[in-house]
């Protein structure tokens, strides 16, 4: 860790005048008392306040897919295991949550039995049994969970679920036992991320008898430390503290400091800032737009953070309608991308970089090398991206027959990706298309662009990772089963699905050898690479900016500022 900080903090000097990587200097950890409960903690109490441009979409934890609200579900539910709740690279571990413990895997890896532990409740004061968790995984597929198929397929009885999701029971794959607190999974073939995939906040456990439909705009019942108070996606959300909530692993899900945390929406990101600043709110979710870095490393140094990230920016392409469904139109996009400008616009090299392939560096099976740059191609990869080839994506165009066609690119409505949008539509108009560019308010986007009826051709999106695994990006993005026709929850956004593609997928995530895994994944990122689905744009490190009432910063790798483990002053 101090390699990298002392990486990010000379690459930011000239963008933000030194800013920042790590935790302020001024700010010490936060005192626990005994297991991490804050009862006594002179840092108890207060009100912690966010602000976001617009809503996340539905607080249903099982259906809502977005960074932003991850986050916040983060320190409001609970599943029977989840990461743990521990600053940097330390929160990528496992760790027991509502489950006693980290089981060790049964029959080959097809096995996994748990223990619920005893005396838990929701926020609603019902306690916590079996039987709600065996109700929340089958809603998983009855809801349909945009990870149903892609990390609880696997379950005996998950395939029938995805058929027939009205009459999901998981028969056979889900086993409980009242009387032992027993939960046992069976699954069709190992799965050696399937840990990770129940610590992922879809496997949150919820009452038994919470609808079987999206929740929208009604929250369910919490097992954290926190429960809402109200909700209205067009204004905000309020949370308090859940009275029914106990630590039982302050590795799982400690306690929180804040007594009250407000989260309201409406402002843009410019505005965000500017009240972050001026101590207004206390934190903002949005990117922070490129022309106040400088002010913000000039002025606001210790309340800026640049953390590491499992995240890209991608560009998603519709291969099922044009012009898109033509494969040298894509890779025509690809060669055409300048990275380097993108880099720019999102804030420069000090939180950004070119990125040739669709899983990050520092991924195990991320590509190393580049083939859609100037001077290569999938068969002959550059050492890395050296610039975009204007010709060579003429020419495909050209030779694809769809010179001329219209094409409209879908992005936030966010400063960075209005201006990514716009680079992208005047790109496309150089290599020879009719673009235009349509924006959308953050909370629309990514459900937009997901459903085929919307007839998006190419769009600007991010993503990040569930968890440290190739996986998140190739077989997410890209897996036939996470391809939904006419849904909201269709993350394989550019409706991809190749055979062979998805048989060295499945062999990647069957494996428990982690070495295997890796060059499995790497075969299949050169697969997708040659197909071009999607153009990778860029990776990026996180910004975060929070007011001077903060202290005890503290950052997950996936999950980002940790709220619960946050006071003000």
């Amino acid at each position: 860790m101090a390699g990298a900080r002392a990486r990010c903090l000379a690459a930011a000097g000239a963008l933000l005048a030194g800013a920042a990587c790590g935790e302020a200097r001024a700010q010490t950890a936060p005192p626990t008392v005994g297991d991490g409960i804050t009862l006594g903690s002179p840092h108890r109490g207060g009100t912690l306040r966010l602000t976001a441009s617009s809503s996340g979409g539905t607080v249903d934890p099982q259906i809502n897919y977005t960074s932003q609200y991850a986050q916040l579900f983060y320190v409001l539910y609970d599943g029977l295991l989840t990461f743990r709740k521990a600053d940097g690279e330390a929160g990528n571990a496992v760790v027991a949550d509502l489950a006693e413990r980290v089981p060790a895997p049964e029959d080959g890896g097809r096995t996994w039995r748990f223990t619920l532990r005893a005396g838990l409740h929701f926020s609603d004061g019902q306690p916590i049994t079996v039987a709600d968790v065996a109700a929340s995984f089958r809603r998983l597929f009855r809801v349909g969970s945009p990870t149903a198929g892609a990390f609880y397929g696997a379950i005996i009885g998950g395939d029938q679920c995805l058929r027939d999701p009205a009459h999901c029971t998981l028969q056979g794959g889900l086993e409980t036992d009242d009387a032992t607190r027993s939960v046992v999974f069976h699954l069709r073939q190992p799965d050696a991320e399937f840990l990770q995939k129940l610590a992922f906040p879809h496997a949150v456990i919820l009452p038994a008898a919470t609808p079987g439909h999206d929740l929208g705009n009604v929250p369910a019942p919490t097992t954290g430390p926190y429960m809402f108070a109200s909700y209205d996606p067009d204004r905000g959300a309020v949370l308090v503290r859940n009275p029914h909530f106990r630590v039982w692993s302050a590795d799982a899900q400690p306690d929180g400091f804040a007594d009250r945390i407000q989260y309201d929406f409406g402002l843009p990101d410019e505005a965000e800032v500017t009240a972050v600043e001026n101590g207004q709110y206390d934190w903002m979710f949005d990117m922070k737009p490129l022309d106040r870095l400088g002010e913000l490393g000039a002025r606001h140094t210790a309340q800026v953070h640049i953390r590491p990230l499992y995240g890209i920016y991608y560009a998603p392409m519709n291969v099922n309608i044009p012009p898109f469904d033509n494969p040298l139109a894509r890779q025509a996009v690809s060669y055409a991308l300048d990275r380097r400008a993108m880099t720019i616009l999102y804030g420069g090299a000090a939180v950004a970089g070119p990125l040739c392939g669709m899983v990050p560096p520092g991924i195990p099976g991320a590509l190393s090398d580049c083939a859609y740059t100037a001077g290569a191609d999938p068969d002959h990869p550059a050492p890395s991206w050296r610039g975009p080839d204007l010709a060579r994506a003429r020419a495909l165009v050209a030779q694809s027959g769809t010179a001329g066609q219209a094409v409209t690119v879908v992005a936030e409505n966010t400063a960075i990706d209005m201006s990514m949008g716009v680079w992208l539509r005047n790109m496309l108009q150089s290599i020879g298309y009719r673009a235009s560019v349509k924006t959308l308010a953050h909370g629309m986007q990514l459900s937009y662009i997901q459903n085929t009826a919307n007839h998006v051709q190419i769009s600007i999106s991010d993503w990040f990772a569930d968890y440290p695994s190739a996986s998140n990006f190739l077989d997410d993005l890209f897996g036939c089963e996470n391809f939904h026709p006419g849904s909201d929850n269709s993350i394989n956004i550019a409706g991809y699905c190749n055979a062979r593609v998805q048989a060295v997928m499945d062999r990647a995530k069957q494996t428990s050898d982690p070495a295997e895994a890796a060059a499995l994944w790497t075969q299949a990122g050169r697969l997708v690479d040659r197909d071009a689905p999607a153009a990778p744009i860029i990776r990026i490190n996180y910004i975060d900016l929070v007011s001077t009432r903060v202290g005890g910063y503290f950052y997950t790798t996936l999950y980002h500022l940790l709220f619960s483990r946050v006071w003000v002053r």
